[in-house]
């Protein structure tokens, strides 16, 4: 028979996003919190990592509202040099672990059931005694979950591995004991964020005569690269580098592009729209994880269930701790709510680079319109957008007339994209519209 307990929310999932959105009820509401998880430790796909994984953003901006993650430093040594620290995976571990066991738990507001899996219908399970939970009818259900946050560590490969073919996951390149004929990495995506200089790329975007412009442009002044000017890029995935780092993928020279792979055996590689022969004795490291799924938006607020997602472009922990801010917030207005929390699906295609920069601007118009969200965007650690915008003038009236130009050039950012969105080929403009039409 399954025990009772009796929470406000119950959040499934103790990764990055669960985290953040916890921390912001902490600290917002006199609400208390069940976290399911079935790992051992929070800190979700982090747990499972490979051990050589960094953050892809900088440190100041990761993690949980209330706590800084990293001293705030400047890496002296290696490709990020000059650029702010980049957490290690056993730093991000360590984080999440001082959160959960020195903020957390000494609230007395929240319990913690790692090694349990959540069954629906607000039962979740012990995944070591089989014991099952249940909390009350009047809980909140919030699913941390349904970006499905994906490592090679958390699935076998799409594709299909003969015997005797070299296969390993990015967890077991350091367990390797011998030199191989060849490596050969399949996938080229890479989790993380897009950091920019807001007046540059408004500059761009207001000048640009199309998509294929705008691209260049950001591509002039480094926003946005590829790795081989001769080959225009067809994917964005939010992957970010810096200019040493691009510099050492450069270096590989034979990029096979044909497609996603169907088929690995000894002495051929099967792709979709061709093949070729591998040296022999090739080393296969599987990289096709998608990191962070294009899964169709669903409403944020619905019943009693919340379901985090993004509502600003590539920035999965700030949103979950926005999300939390609104629920905190705007009490049992769900249409004000689902408003100010519009969903940003992950981009896939480059196309969507425009989509989601529309979307994301359309957003902070709305949310710019909310006193209280301005106030919380203010304080924000996670917030690493506002940290490119000036700050407004103390006196009231400079103020506003401060936030009227802000909104003016939002606005006229919103008309170009959707301009230059409209140049799009008939295929691609008619999925963005339809996109954009969801939003």
């Amino acid at each position: 028979m399954a025990e009772t307990i009796t929470v406000d929310y119950l959040v499934i999932g103790a990764g990055a996003m669960g985290m953040a959105f916890t921390d912001t009820l902490l600290t917002d509401t006199k609400a208390t919190v069940a976290i399911v998880d079935r790992y051992a430790q929070p800190g979700g796909h982090w747990s499972v990592a490979y051990p050589f994984v960094r953050l892809h953003q900088p440190s100041n901006f990761y993690g949980v509202n209330s706590q800084e993650l990293g001293e705030n430093t400047i890496d002296q040594t290696g490709w990020n040099k000059g650029l702010f620290e980049l957490a290690t995976g056993d730093e991000v571990l360590a984080y999440y672990s001082k959160v959960m066991n020195r903020t957390f738990l000494p609230s007395g507001r929240v319990s913690y059931h790692p090694k349990h899996e959540y069954l629906g219908k607000g039962e979740f399970r012990s995944i070591v005694t089989n014991k099952i939970y249940r909390v009350g009818e009047k809980t909140q259900i919030v699913d941390a979950t349904y970006m499905k946050v994906e490592v090679p560590s958390m699935r076998p490969p799409r594709y299909q591995v003969a015997e005797g073919v070299n296969l390993v996951i990015p967890n077991d390149l350091p367990k390797i004991s011998r030199p191989y004929g060849g490596y050969t990495v399949v996938g080229a995506g890479k989790t993380g964020i897009d950091t920019c200089f807001i007046a540059a790329f408004n500059e761009s975007v207001m000048a640009a005569t199309s998509p294929e412009d705008l691209f260049l442009r950001l591509q002039s002044f480094q926003q946005l690269m590829r790795l081989d000017e001769q080959v225009w890029p067809t994917m964005f995935r939010c992957a970010t580098v810096s200019m040493a780092e691009l510099e050492q993928i450069r270096k590989i020279t034979k990029i096979i592009r044909q497609g996603r792979v169907v088929r690995l055996t000894a002495d051929e590689v099967t792709l979709e729209r061709g093949t070729y022969k591998p040296v022999p004795d090739s080393l296969y490291i599987d990289c096709t994880a998608d990191g962070l799924a294009k899964t169709d938006p669903v409403p944020v607020f619905l019943g009693n269930q919340i379901t985090l997602q993004s509502v600003r472009q590539c920035q999965q922990v700030f949103s979950a701790a926005f999300i939390a801010h609104v629920e905190a917030t705007y009490g049992n207005d769900e249409v004000k709510k689902n408003r100010l929390c519009r969903v940003i699906p992950h981009p896939n295609e480059t196309m969507d680079y425009l989509i989601i920069n529309f979307q994301t601007y359309k957003n902070g118009l709305c949310w710019n319109a909310e006193p209280q969200t301005v106030a919380w965007l203010a304080q924000s650690r996670l917030d690493w957008f506002g940290i490119f915008l000036p700050q407004a003038p103390e006196d009231p009236a400079q103020a506003a007339a401060f936030y009227q130009a802000v909104t003016a050039q939002a606005e006229g950012i919103c008309a170009k994209l959707e301009e230059l969105i409209g140049q799009l080929p008939e295929k691609d403009a008619s999925r963005a519209k339809a996109q954009l039409a969801r939003f």
